[in-house]
């Protein structure tokens, strides 16, 4: 399981995380779900100094105050979150990774965002904001 690799869809950008991560969550929040176009987005977070870019470089955005999100700039998919809440923290999209099935969410935060027809999972913690 680890090294674990991922990247994005057309394969221009590659990562590689060294350590277990520290959580894995579904994000409900207003932003996460506007990146990703879809009514969640799950994420896996590592320690920064596991985290290594391994090919291309991602284009970056600050989505919010303190909040650095990266995209391949081919293909548009989200890669990576930063905050300054956690600066030595890297959270990776599920998604993005090679195995996903590997880092299965434990958790699910911001769900005073939710849209309400998404189901939630009741073997995963839940809180109304994030849980760190």
């Amino acid at each position: 399981m680890l090294p674990a690799e991922g990247g994005c869809f057309c394969g221009a950008v590659r990562y590689r995380v060294s350590e277990a991560p520290r959580v894995s969550v579904i994000c409900h929040c207003e932003s996460c779900r506007k990146v990703a176009g879809s009514p969640s987005l799950a994420w896996v977070c590592f320690a920064g100094s596991a985290f290594t870019w391994v090919r291309g470089q991602p284009r970056s955005y600050s989505s919010s105050p303190g909040v650095e999100r990266t995209f391949c700039e081919r293909c548009g998919t989200p890669l990576t979150y930063a905050t300054a809440q956690r600066p030595s923290d890297v959270d990776v999209t599920t998604g993005s990774l090679d195995e996903p099935g590997a880092f299965p969410p434990t958790r699910e935060i911001w769900l005073e965002d939710r849209i309400a027809w998404e189901a939630l999972d009741a073997t995963r913690s839940a809180h109304s904001r994030s849980s760190a």
